[in-house]
């Protein structure tokens, strides 16, 4: 079994070089053809382990409750710029760095800070889903998404 547990780790290992993006142990599973998500959390737990021990500049986060094949500090803080910028505006990754920065944080307190074409920026990130909004009084409450996380590798 113990060889075919190999192959398993093998194929969950090709599918997270072949996403850009972190999927769950469910989806890893659908997608190699086992059924048990314990099962696959367990394979996923031994490849991290198996990567972990390796001194290679590739390395399989966890990113709450979902995985992601990413480059390994400090290698990806030199090789980032290959990678491409984020399809944002400007503005848009302007407001994105401080809702990273300072999170939660209130909208009004961004559209005073930086102006009323933050409402834009901020319609933008929503609807690429990189910040989430929560109304709170006549204002909302601005978070970073799983989605942010997973992007950003955080």
């Amino acid at each position: 079994m113990a060889e075919g547990n190999d192959e398993y780790k093998r194929l969950l290992e090709a599918a997270l070089f072949v996403t850009s993006r972190a999927m769950s142990a469910d989806e890893l599973g659908k997608a190699i053809g086992i059924a048990s998500v314990g099962s696959v959390s367990s394979l996923l737990d031994e490849l991290i382990n198996d990567y972990n021990q390796k001194s290679g500049a590739l390395g399989i986060f966890k990113i709450g409750d979902k995985y992601i094949m990413s480059v390994k500090e400090p290698y990806a803080g030199k090789v980032n710029q290959l990678a491409g910028a984020p399809d944002l505006t400007k503005g848009a990754l302007r407001i994105l760095a401080y809702v990273s920065k300072n999170e939660p944080v209130i909208q009004s307190s961004i559209v005073k800070t930086f102006g009323s074409a933050s409402y834009d920026y901020i319609h933008e990130l929503q609807e690429k889903d990189f910040i989430k909004a929560a109304k709170t009084g006549r204002t909302k409450k601005l978070d970073k998404t799983e989605k942010f996380k997973e992007y950003f590798n955080f």
